[in-house]
């Protein structure tokens, strides 16, 4: 059995990232790289989702340099995987973000248990001066992607 690869489109990749809920992300800092699991929500060219805070958020503040992969393993022996690199972007709870934090909400609402890996740390709670959940963007700045199918 052999496969074809093949590049997708730019409308192929932002069709694949606004039906994904699930992926990875990779932060950096002081050229260490992090990969961590997220559930997310796509739209108009911006990921958004939830976390404690911790390492990644951390190093996202850091570094604001991001990348998120998704994949789908459509059949047996096929796949699609995006990459959306872009800027991390914290959406403080005040009035310069209220309206996007809200949309952010809004869009993040719809999935199934999109708060779940972004409530739970494995460590005690963070102090009472350090706010107990956030909410972020990851601004688009280019995306690429693929498509494997195996021919029989």
């Amino acid at each position: 059995m052999s496969m074809t690869l093949r590049n997708m489109t730019h409308a192929e990749c932002l069709e694949m990232l606004e039906g994904a809920h699930y992926g990875h992300l990779a932060c950096c800092n002081e050229g260490q790289p992090y990969l961590v699991p997220i559930y997310f929500a796509f739209h108009a060219r911006v990921a958004y989702s939830f976390s404690m805070p911790g390492r990644k958020v951390e190093w996202m503040r850091r570094n604001p340099n991001v990348c998120l992969q998704v994949e789908e393993w459509p059949s047996k022996g096929s796949w699609k995987s995006v990459v959306l690199n872009g800027r991390f972007q914290e959406l403080p709870d005040d009035e310069a973000w209220h309206e996007e934090r809200l949309h952010a909400w809004s869009l993040l609402e719809k999935r199934l248990n999109w708060w779940e890996i972004g409530s739970l740390r494995p460590n005690e709670a963070p102090p009472a001066s350090v706010p107990a959940h956030l909410f972020y963007g990851i601004y688009l700045n280019d995306v690429s992607g693929r498509i494997a199918t195996q021919l029989e």
